[in-house]
């Protein structure tokens, strides 16, 4: 338990939205501050609240900083000291369950749905709301592959914060080989403890999952575990337009690509990127304003 502090405003949803992905985007952004976003009340979805919880009174320059994710002149900010609790649990009380495809993903305070796939990935430095249409959009895919029959024997999820893709995946294909990856160094450790919350073995062979640090997929042990017919990238579109080679360098003729964390509005920019590698669209899911490609590499290099 630690003081817990809360800056907030409302704004609307697209410059929430905004503010989140430029949050996502933030080289130096403080690890321990948790951001999040979400409607004001389910009958008014054009309104939003964005808030950043901290783990002690903010400083000017702190709120300038946050500020500083806004396009043009910031919002009118609130701070607020909130009651001794365990401050980034807090900040995710309120997040939903998501339902997609099979899946129903939950953080420990509500309850299991009997009749779904089950994950339950606990409020942690390497979780956010900003995030829950991606991810939602991305369970639909994996579970539209599956159904219409992809096999897939060796995967790779980068940029995996929770671990979660990589858990969803290794469910709907249990004998693959599973490599997950993050920049982020925090998150080794969220995802080995989310690995045992949900029963994920660790370990580099079938049915296993192996959890590496990298920049992209700028490690030797993603290099040496490839190529893989399962890519997974719930990134940014600016990433996802750099990383277009190296993604390529690692993934064979009939190989597949799921990559999100893209604005409907920057679909066309990332698309062009891989058309130019030899991947073709094989499905797009739109959820919210964020766009979700399934991507497939075509047979002939």
């Amino acid at each position: 338990m630690t003081d817990a502090w809360k800056i907030y405003a409302e704004v609307s949803k697209d410059v929430a939205k905004a503010a989140l992905v430029a949050h996502e985007d933030a080289v130096d952004w403080p690890a321990e501050w948790v951001v999040t976003g979400m409607e004001v009340a389910d009958h008014l979805p054009d309104e939003w609240t964005f808030e950043v919880y901290l783990d002690r009174e903010p400083t000017c320059f702190d709120l300038k900083r946050v500020g500083g994710l806004f396009k043009g002149k910031p919002p009118r900010f609130t701070v607020e000291k909130l009651p001794e609790t365990d401050w980034v649990t807090e900040s995710q009380k309120g997040v939903d369950p998501i339902r997609a495809g099979r899946f129903h993903v939950r953080t420990p305070e509500h309850d299991s749905d009997p009749a779904m796939v089950d994950f339950v990935i606990p409020a942690s430095q390497a979780f956010g709301t900003g995030q829950h249409e991606t991810t939602a959009g991305c369970l639909a895919m994996l579970d539209q592959m599956k159904r219409e029959g992809i096999l897939v024997r060796n995967l790779a999820d980068i940029g995996t914060g929770t671990g979660l893709l990589a858990f969803a995946a290794m469910h709907l294909w249990p004998g693959a080989r599973a490599t997950a990856s993050d920049i982020d160094p925090v998150c080794a450790g969220v995802v080995r403890d989310n690995m045992a919350l949900n029963g994920i073995a660790d370990g580099g062979g079938a049915g296993e999952l192996t959890m590496v640090i990298a920049d992209g997929v700028d490690d030797p042990l993603l290099d040496v575990r490839g190529p893989y017919d399962l890519f997974i990238a719930n990134i940014l579109a600016g990433p996802l337009v750099e990383l277009a080679p190296s993604f390529s360098a690692a993934i064979p003729p009939g190989g597949n690509l799921l990559l999100a964390g893209l604005l409907e509005t920057q679909e066309a920019r990332v698309r062009r990127a891989y058309r130019a590698l030899g991947f073709r669209l094989a499905r797009r899911l739109v959820n919210g304003d964020w766009s979700i490609l399934w991507l497939r590499r075509s047979q002939v290099r």
